[in-house]
């Protein structure tokens, strides 16, 4: 079993290489510039490698890149092993990285929460409290003097 700072180092090893060929290497068009490698991650035994990527474009680019990736995986791979010196190649799985989506999603809701507290806001412009505006007592305040009044007796 490798170590955690080894596999971190082949991960972004294999991170730079992919994302390289992919940029220069590879003249397949479903894989032009709007896929980007955005993370990667090797098992501790260095074994296997998954690659994240997002596409830039709607569904039908996200399958025609998903299915590029697929048929450059062995050119990769092979990159990779030439870039990477190690005993054994990892084996490369490409997942679409849902950030992208989560960003949006994360993005929308803070929207409406925005839109929430705005609505809230404007409600609240002009109403008052429900009892005094400080409905704490002070000291030396006639409650405090009826108080001690009644304790005496």
């Amino acid at each position: 079993m490798a170590d955690n700072a080894r596999a971190k180092r082949l991960a972004d090893l294999i991170r730079e290489v992919v994302a390289q060929k992919l940029q220069r290497g590879i003249k397949d068009p479903r894989l032009g510039s709007h896929v980007t490698i955005t993370d990667t991650r090797v098992t501790g035994d260095l074994r296997e490698a998954t690659v994240f990527y997002t596409v830039y474009g709607d569904e039908e680019e996200r399958t025609a890149a998903a299915a590029g990736l697929e048929s450059a995986k062995g050119i990769l791979r092979s990159e990779v092993g030439r870039a990477a010196g190690v005993k054994f190649t990892p084996t490369l799985a490409f997942v679409a990285d849902a950030l992208p989506d989560t960003a949006r999603n994360i993005e929308d809701l803070l929207d409406k929460a925005r839109a929430s507290d705005e609505k809230v806001r404007e409600a609240s412009a002009g109403a008052a409290f429900a009892g005094d505006a400080d409905p704490y007592r002070k000291p030396g305040s006639e409650d405090e003097a009826e108080e001690t009044d009644d304790a005496a007796e």
